[in-house]
């Protein structure tokens, strides 16, 4: 597997106050592979996905500290120029609300035909025929005729294909997919998903997935990077992780799904994450959680963990919890 895209120690901060929303932030994606980056509204996912596309707002945004490395060149540090050349054309985003995405008072085919205007020099016949060409590719029927239509003219399983479409119009090397599914009903869903897989598979695309469901993350992708206010707490291979996760943020998000079975009445019950997450602006000493957490004890209240390999004999899975073996324990048990 070779390196296509690579955050390092990424930190991000907002407003006057500086508070933090990403804090030392690193994972690497290659070449043809799907990352999961999976935690609850205010972790930091979409932040670190606009980041890397350059579409965060600097102000009230600052990027503080590390690297967005795609083959080796650092586009934090590039003209705008070149991340504009970069973006769509290598690097393309499938937003979570595509009708907030569309220009209202554009025609579909219009913003279609402009990706290939703008980034390949196309006429305006070729253009238009090269963007029916790419509705077809994600199954909207008659796409000669609705290329005329405009974006609330579509549902909304067809305007997130038509995002996907524009997504992949240009072959880009690494799609970002932020809450691809959120907005629709779960058998939109899954055909929204089954299609992303599809066409990525066809063209060698690599995904990042941004996502709260661990079940839309285990439908996508093969690796998985668990964030809690504003780090990454645990990655992993995506079976490995949800078999035995080794930080309890991550067993807390698995339990809120899939319930455990009761011992003394025998059937499966939610157990929701007891507390809040913590405010940004004021987070306590030691680590984030551990106001939140059954496992903590006095250092977590004193040191916030580093994210270290979870087991001693495994090189691929990381955790940030100063009582991750306990905590793989206590899942191998229950």
């Amino acid at each position: 597997m070779t390196g296509l895209l690579e955050v390092r120690d990424l930190s991000v901060c907002f407003g006057v106050s500086r508070a933090p929303a990403l804090r030392g932030v690193s994972f690497s994606l290659g070449t043809r592979e799907a990352l999961a980056l999976v935690g609850e509204s205010g972790s930091g996912k979409t932040v670190t996905a606009r980041t890397i596309m350059g579409i965060l707002r600097m102000p009230p945004g600052r990027v503080t500290s590390g690297q967005v490395l795609f083959h080796g060149e650092d586009l934090l540090t590039l003209p705008q120029r070149r991340r504009r050349a970069i973006r769509g054309a290598k690097i393309s985003m499938v937003f979570q609300e595509a009708l907030a995405a569309l220009n209202p008072v554009l025609t579909v085919g219009f913003q279609l035909g402009e990706l290939f205007r703008v980034h390949e020099g196309c006429s305006r016949a070729e253009a238009r025929k090269r963007a029916i060409e790419v509705l077809d590719l994600v199954h909207i029927p008659d796409a000669a005729r609705r290329i005329g239509d405009y974006p609330h003219q579509f549902s909304g399983g067809m305007r997130q294909r038509v995002m996907i479409a524009m997504a992949l119009a240009l072959r880009p090397e690494l799609v970002i997919a932020d809450e691809p599914t959120t907005a629709l009903d779960v058998t939109i869903q899954a055909q929204v998903l089954e299609l992303l897989r599809e066409l990525l598979e066809q063209q060698g695309t690599s995904l990042l997935l941004i996502t709260h469901d661990l079940g839309v993350a285990a439908a996508a992708a093969k690796r998985i990077a668990v964030m809690y206010a504003g780090r990454i707490v645990e990655t992993g291979p995506l079976t490995e992780v949800y078999r035995a996760p080794a930080h309890p943020y991550t067993v807390g998000l698995m339990e809120s799904i899939r319930g455990r079975e009761h011992r003394d009445r025998g059937k499966r019950v939610l157990r929701s994450i007891k507390g809040a997450p913590p405010d940004m602006r004021r987070l306590p000493t030691g680590c984030p959680f551990a106001p939140r957490c059954a496992h903590a004890t006095g250092i977590c209240r004193e040191v916030e963990p580093l994210l270290v390999p979870s087991t001693v004999d495994s090189a691929h899975r990381f955790s940030a919890c100063h009582h991750s073996d306990r905590v793989m324990a206590a899942e191998a048990i229950a």
